[in-house]
């Protein structure tokens, strides 16, 4: 059997050094906002190239809370528009409407499936205060076409980076491209703890001030509420696991790399679309960290099933596009066709630092002896 990810193996290959971090956290009698926490959070902020990092409970509220402080600023306020790719986890979606916002969907570059700057620009409109962009499976979105765009429309930037740990262009990660991004550390992330966890980075002081409060409570003096705020705080034990994993990232991405590059020299057969590099050759300096190794077929179904049979475990991300999940009525009838054909189609492979070169040669001969027709 070859799973789609063992997470047991993976973080067991940590096991003393996670352990010992625990037991740090346990004897020290402080697990909330202590100096773990303190520790990661700079340790976070120079890996991205921020100058500050907020730790708090989960990706989602890195999303939420980012809007929300910019709504205290007064740089957005209720009924603002924001530009979000149609093809993303409803999560992005949630921190906008969280925060009475609306989200405006674009329809995604077809060959990477992020946010296409071309669509970006014919969507904003006059209530368009901010842009969404989803860095989606480990790859960034064209953040310099992006940027040029928010500068010349005043608008701002939080990059949805829960997938895209240490990814870059021309050697500047995710983390630092916006006015601020948001990071899941969910269990199955490139950067995973061991539980719920999430985090902010930014450059802008002013909002890394409001976020410290926000996340606890609305405080930052204890007993003294600046802001109607929230418990989302990044607790101690998390705080050591990451930086614990932080340390082999890089090492893990590059194992990453090599099973995606087996994949893609070996997968041949033609009713499977591989991952495409970005067509504008100015991205051809951006770093991949295929957080998800995703192909498309017509016959998603039969391929599963076929994989399942030789002993492959894959996963779909995800079966439904948000404009047509139950919890956005409103939004059902609406009409995005390339989204629609990507989540009818995608289908993701197994990838792992743990895999073996051979364990994707295997994969790779299990994909091109598949039948399109049965």
């Amino acid at each position: 059997m070859i799973p789609f990810l063992d997470l047991k193996s993976l973080n067991a290959s940590h096991r003393q050094e996670l352990i010992e971090a625990a037991v740090k956290v346990l004897d020290s009698g402080w697990y909330i906002q202590g100096e773990s926490l303190v520790t990661f959070e700079k340790e976070f902020a120079d890996y991205c190239g921020a100058k500050y990092c907020i730790g708090v409970a989960n990706g989602l509220d890195a999303l939420t809370l980012t809007i929300r402080a910019w709504k205290e600023l007064g740089r957005l306020r209720e009924g603002d528009e924001i530009i979000v790719p149609a093809n993303t986890y409803i999560a992005s979606l949630l921190a906008v409407t969280e925060n009475r916002l609306v989200p405006v969907l674009v329809e995604p570059d077809k060959s990477t499936y992020n946010l296409c700057a071309v669509k970006v620009k014919s969507a904003i409109t006059s209530r368009t205060k901010a842009i969404l962009p989803v860095h989606l499976y480990g790859q960034l979105a064209n953040m310099p076409a992006i940027i040029e765009l928010a500068r010349e429309n005043n608008l701002l930037v939080l990059e949805d980076s829960a997938q895209s740990h240490g990814a870059s262009i021309d050697g500047r990660k995710a983390g630092s491209w916006g006015d601020a991004s948001g990071f899941s550390f969910y269990p199955g992330k490139n950067l995973g703890a061991l539980g719920d966890a999430g985090a902010i980075t930014t450059s802008d002081e002013e909002l890394f001030q409001i976020l410290k409060a926000l996340r606890n409570y609305g405080s930052h003096e204890k007993y003294l509420n600046l802001y109607q705020g929230v418990n989302s705080r990044l607790d101690e034990i998390q705080a050591a696991m990451l930086s614990v994993k932080l340390k082999y990232l890089d090492q893990e991405t590059q194992a990453r790399r090599v099973i995606a590059d087996t994949y893609l020299n070996n997968i041949s057969n033609e009713s499977i679309i591989l991952p495409l590099p970005p067509s504008d050759d100015a991205l051809q300096l951006m770093s991949h960290v295929w957080h998800l190794f995703v192909v498309r077929t017509s016959n998603r179904e039969a391929l599963q099933q076929h994989l399942k049979e030789q002993g492959i475990q894959t996963l779909i991300h995800y079966p439904i596009p948000p404009h047509k999940q139950q919890a956005n009525k409103a939004w059902n009838d609406k009409s995005f066709p390339l989204t629609e054909s990507i989540h009818r189609e995608v289908l993701s492979l197994p990838i792992s630092p743990l895999m073996s070169v051979e364990d994707a040669l295997a994969v790779a001969r299990a994909c091109n002896s598949f039948s399109a027709c049965g």
